[in-house]
């Protein structure tokens, strides 16, 4: 069995903040430039090249893929907003919601980046590949269903999931995201849900600035199945790794998932422009190697991740190498050039024990 890379070049051609000044942009034009974005293609691009470069890609499976269909879609997004959606991408581009520009077939585009997750998840749920890394862009887990935000237009692992869902794939499924925002749009599609935990570690208010509270658990059927992490800024790998250990582990062995899908972001790096926390490359690979481990206890080793935020375009391609070595089980490495650098910066004695009494306050929460 393989672990599966779903990627297309295509998605690297997804762009917004030009979309007023050039409107010849889509089809076989790329855009000239992130325009001013801090999403850009070249932090993706250069993972994929780092992964050929040293040869890692060779040992995947790797794979194209289809978009999203309308039904896909129409499971989670409401079709006016789908609509309105297709109409500006096909006129040239626009923009809806909070930070979400695109241009010309910028709706294709998104179909597509959901397109790789769903098929993902499929091709694991069927027994295609062991476990699978999509390489998702535009981003998705911000995006509510009639919403768009935080450069993310469609919610990709909830159409992902939804679709798994209908297709009787699996019968309920867990996400662990560790991008260092909060996945405020995953929360909300299934918010009242108890086929589907959502469990988000991220910076306290970084963004979205007022959601990701501990006491966020769910509301109606879903109640308990929503599980904020909220860390404070400065927290490094020891302070994620207690999390884990204290709050993720249990809240996963208590709901017993079909599989996982983790909603990867490396922007905790320690050098990311977004965010305020302190993980190297291989912290990404510790933490895959920690959701390889409740995968390989509770779901047969399903497991999908799939690309989320991330801004450092000289430190992703390394965060993302790390994780996807460690769910291929593989020892091809790429040297972090950055490791003295963020280990030098690692909180001391004094900040972990504040750390881990916080991390004391959130389990004490999420168990009364």
């Amino acid at each position: 069995m393989s672990t599966g890379f779903f990627w297309d070049e295509r998605c690297f051609w997804h762009g917004g903040g030009n979309y007023a000044f050039l409107a010849q942009v889509g089809g076989l034009v790329q855009p000239l430039a992130a325009g001013g974005l801090p999403e850009s293609p070249e932090s993706k691009r250069r993972l994929k090249a780092l992964l050929d470069v040293t040869g890692l890609a060779g040992t995947l499976d790797l794979r194209g893929g289809s978009g999203a269909s309308w039904d896909d879609l129409a499971r989670v997004h409401p079709e006016a907003f789908l609509r309105e959606f297709k109409s500006l991408s096909d006129a040239g581009g626009g923009e809806i919601g909070l930070r979400t520009p695109f241009s010309k077939g910028g709706f294709e585009i998104a179909a597509l980046s959901a397109g790789l997750a769903r098929d993902a998840l499929d091709a694991v749920l069927r027994g295609e590949m062991t476990n699978a890394y999509a390489l998702s862009r535009p981003p998705g887990h911000h995006c509510l269903p009639d919403w768009p935000n935080g450069f993310c237009l469609l919610a990709n692992i909830a159409i992902a999931i939804e679709a798994a869902l209908a297709r009787g794939l699996a019968r309920k499924i867990a996400v662990i995201d560790w991008d260092v925002h909060h996945g405020n749009g995953t929360e909300a599609i299934f918010y009242d849900r108890a086929d589907v935990l959502t469990v988000s570690l991220h910076q306290d208010r970084n963004y979205p600035l007022d959601t990701g509270g501990v006491a966020d658990r769910g509301r109606g059927a879903g109640a308990g199945f929503n599980c904020n992490i909220p860390l404070p800024a400065g927290t490094g790998e020891a302070g994620y790794l207690s999390a884990w250990d204290r709050i993720v582990v249990p809240q996963i062995d208590a709901f017993a998932p079909d599989a996982i899908v983790v909603a990867c972001g490396f922007d905790a790096s320690g050098v990311d422009p977004l965010g305020r926390m302190l993980l190297g490359a291989d912290s990404f690979g510790t933490l895959t190697r920690r959701a390889m481990e409740l995968v390989r206890r509770h779901c047969d080793d399903r497991l999908v991740l799939v690309h989320e935020g991330g801004y450092s375009e000289l430190h992703v391609p390394f965060c993302g190498h790390a994780a996807i070595a460690a769910l291929a089980r593989s020892d091809i490495a790429a040297e972090d050039p950055l490791r003295a650098r963020i280990a030098a910066h690692q909180p001391g004695a004094a900040f972990d024990a504040f750390v881990d009494r916080w991390i004391d306050d959130l389990a004490a929460a999420l168990e009364a």
